[in-house]
């Protein structure tokens, strides 16, 4: 069973910085791609950012400059480094990988950015 498991969310001021980790069951070796989705109250879930195997990273507009998509293969994790978060950045995050029996996708991690 492969499972994705966030983990970095939580409460912070505008401006400020939040790293968020996918812990993988599986080998990220075993992942075409991945990265990480997001969904705010009363919206649809949109992609934040991707990498795939090649590490080719593509991200959205409203998070370029700001974020940044890696993977740690030795610790199967992928990781969103965020920094000057803006309270439209709150949400929740999901991990999210594609593998060739299909796509998975984490619980999902609370992130806040507010005064």
């Amino acid at each position: 069973q492969v499972q994705l498991v966030e983990s970095g969310g939580g409460l912070v001021q505008p401006g400020g910085s939040l790293r968020l980790s996918c812990a993988c069951s599986r080998s990220i070796f075993s992942f075409n791609a991945m990265g990480w989705y997001r969904q705010a109250p009363g919206k649809e879930r949109e992609l934040v950012a991707t990498i795939n195997s090649v590490d080719s990273r593509n991200y959205a507009d409203s998070v370029k400059g700001r974020f940044t998509i890696s993977r740690d293969y030795a610790k199967s994790t992928v990781n969103l480094q965020m920094i000057s978060l803006k309270p439209e950045d709150t949400a929740v995050y999901y991990c999210w990988g594609r593998r060739s029996d299909g796509d998975y996708w984490g619980q999902g991690t609370q992130v806040t950015v507010s005064p």
